[in-house]
């Protein structure tokens, strides 16, 4: 290939080759080594993050947004060697990365272009009022502010959109926060090159170096030393449950507790209303089947569950995605680590009681194949590990005997990235009877569509409630992803000279 991973860390600027090493798995083409970091190493690049923040967020707009602009560029002009090692490395299509790569450039225009309007700093200002009685008011000046350094966790299935500059990242250069990035080892080498192209665009732009470093690891010792450091202001981290939730019992529990935000999934259900399945049950099935396995499944919006009342059209339904699914053919997972936990997870909701399997294609090595599972909706409520993310293209029919049914199962459910309503005209009473219920479940409620993309815009909100995410009141798609990072700070009565606006 036309470029070869170093195989090291960036720390503020410099290659640094510690530690242990690791090989990368990839799905084909040569593996290669990586130094692991070490906590040593982690407190190096956040001592170096703290200092660059006494610069760097203070910073104007326009100086960040031109970084931000010149990593887009930066990571466009290694575009071609980002695809080859992101295919090798991960198992996804070209087009995929390609794709995900304008994605992940088009978030970091995105944010430039955000902070350059100003409205993110939400400034308001109270004027004195000295003659008031019985009590006089001071002047009062609010702005948002950055909070300090960041850490953030790249992705095992967005080498690039969740990774290395990926929307985290962006959103929290964009508010003035330095960066340390712990590289993800399903895909190391992509981590690399991107981090070239930010650490280029640094110094094309005369940033301090310290504002992005990336530690790679095969372990949990860096993770758990950012989550730990003193200097950590917050962590931003994409992924499984488990491991979420394990990261935020570090933060919660540091003697100063920081912000975790952490994006850790769901099943993501889909309501198939009585009207809309008797009028597309056929086409509902098809295109539910190529949702679930866009990707082999490994998506966070993944919709592993649909709801639909007993009857013909149902069936239908069913004999639909079945189908369908039966045309899929196995593809490369990740990685064999997410391939196995599939396996695992797809079996035990096949052996739950009265779960029924109407397609269970076998899986092997690295590979995922569909399946398709159907149970009743009084199994699935008295069972709540049937509600459980399997991440992976299995999907889960659930049938309800009626509306009642459908709303109980409604509210068992936990909290949800999504929720989807198929419906038409004549399902606007049932849909209205739900929606109240789906807004206190899920961050984002579609209608008559699949959760599979997200757009990146203004009003996205990628996130829910706990555990689909650990802060609802927070997203990590879309230019609202910024205020994770920053803290309103009020001034009282400031001289000119030290107000802030």
């Amino acid at each position: 290939m036309s470029w070869t991973p170093k195989g090291a860390h960036l720390v503020a600027g410099d290659w640094v080759a510690e530690g242990a090493r690791f090989a990368s798995a990839p799905v084909h083409g040569p593996a290669h080594t990586f130094h692991a970091g070490t906590p040593a190493l982690a407190d190096r690049a956040m001592q170096a993050a703290e200092a660059a923040f006494e610069t760097y967020g203070r910073s104007d707009a326009t100086l960040r947004a031109a970084f931000l602009n010149a990593i887009a560029e930066q990571i466009e002009a290694r575009a071609a060697a980002i695809t080859e090692i992101g295919c090798q490395e991960t198992g996804l299509p070209e087009a995929r990365l390609q794709g995900e790569r304008g994605r992940t450039t088009g978030q970091l225009r995105l944010f430039a272009e955000h902070i350059l309007k100003g409205d993110y700093l939400d400034q308001r200002h109270d004027a004195a009022l000295p003659d008031r009685a019985p009590l006089p008011r001071p002047e009062l000046k609010m702005i948002q502010r950055p909070i300090g350094p960041v850490a953030v966790f790249g992705a095992s299935n967005f080498p690039l959109a969740f990774s290395t500059a990926g929307g985290d990242t962006a959103s929290a250069l964009a508010a003035g926060c330095p960066v340390v990035v712990k590289g993800h080892p399903a895909h190391p080498g992509t981590g690399e090159i991107v981090a070239e192209a930010i650490a280029a665009a640094a110094r094309a732009c005369g940033i301090d170096p310290g504002v992005f470093s990336l530690i790679q690891d095969d372990g949990i010792a860096v993770g758990v030393a950012l989550a730990e450091h003193p200097l950590t202001a917050a962590v931003g981290f994409t992924g499984s449950l488990r491991g979420g939730r394990a990261l935020f019992d570090i933060c919660a529990r540091r003697p100063s507790p920081i912000p975790f935000f952490g994006e850790l999934g769901s099943v993501n259900p889909m309501f198939l209303l009585p009207a809309a399945l008797g009028a597309d049950a056929a086409g509902l099935g098809q295109g539910w089947a190529a949702s679930l396995t866009m990707g082999v499944g490994q998506f966070c919006t993944n919709p592993g569950v649909a709801v639909a009342l007993a009857g013909a059209d149902a069936d239908a339904f069913a004999a639909s995605a079945a189908a369908a699914l039966g045309e899929s053919s196995p593809a490369p997972m990740l990685t064999e680590g997410i391939a196995e936990a599939y396996r695992s997870g797809r079996a035990a909701l096949s052996g739950a009681p009265n779960v029924e399997a109407l397609l269970d294609a076998p899986c092997t090595a690295r590979e995922g194949a569909p399946a398709l599972l159907k149970v009743c909706a009084a199994d699935f409520i008295a069972d709540p590990a049937l509600a459980h993310e399997v991440f992976g293209p299995v999907g889960l029919l659930v049938i309800a005997q009626d509306m009642e049914e459908v709303e109980a199962l409604a509210r068992s459910l936990s909290g949800q990235l999504t929720a989807t309503l198929h419906m038409t005209d004549a399902d606007m009473a049932e849909a209205a009877r739900l929606l109240p219920i789906l807004e206190r479940k899920a961050g984002r409620i579609l209608a008559n569509g699949f959760p599979t993309g997200v757009e990146v815009a203004d009003a996205m909100v990628h996130g829910g409630p706990y555990p689909a995410s650990t802060n609802f009141g927070a997203t990590s798609v879309g230019t609202l992803a910024i205020r994770r990072w920053l803290r309103p700070v009020c001034f009282q009565n400031m001289p000119a000279g030290l107000s802030p606006f």
